[in-house]
């Protein structure tokens, strides 16, 4: 179980070019109730939403299958761009398996970074989604931190 208030900030250079915060904080903060919305209008559609519904408080555990080895990290950089951007909010879990094809939170020559791993028989890398970044070959020095879950996203 992660402590109730643990914040760690890595800042990584050179190919990585990204900068990681690590927070957890518990995975459910109580707060105020949003004001209920019983219809709203999205462009040209007009929905309503049951009471039921809306009074529902969102629960990030009901997605979280680890909860002790969840963790928030806040993602800084642009070399995941355009899949996440710099300040998305990712749920990683360190009790799956990683896999080829992940988006994974990798320590990579002594430094965090977030990208897609990739394995064949006789290799493995992290791929950026962003072209403008080389692949990171993985070595004895590369180490799989966690799985990205959730990546949460706010509209610019």
């Amino acid at each position: 179980m992660c402590p109730s208030e643990l914040y760690t900030q890595a800042t990584c250079s050179g190919a990585l070019a990204c900068r990681i915060s690590i927070a957890c904080r518990g995975l459910y903060r109580q707060g105020p109730r949003p004001e209920r919305v019983h219809r709203a209008s999205v462009g040209n559609f007009l929905f309503s939403l049951t009471e039921d519904y809306t009074d529902r408080a969102l629960d990030l555990n009901e997605f979280i299958e680890h909860p002790s080895a969840t963790f928030f990290f806040r993602l800084h950089g642009d070399s995941m761009y355009p899949l996440m951007r710099d300040g998305d909010l990712l749920v990683v879990d360190r009790a799956i398996a990683p896999r080829s094809g992940h988006i994974v939170v990798a320590i990579h020559d002594g430094e965090l970074t977030v990208k897609r791993l990739h394995q064949s028989a006789n290799d493995a890398w992290l791929e950026p989604e962003n072209p403008d970044y080389p692949r990171l070959p993985c070595s004895d020095g590369t180490e799989i931190w966690g799985v990205v879950l959730i990546n949460l996203h706010w509209p610019s």
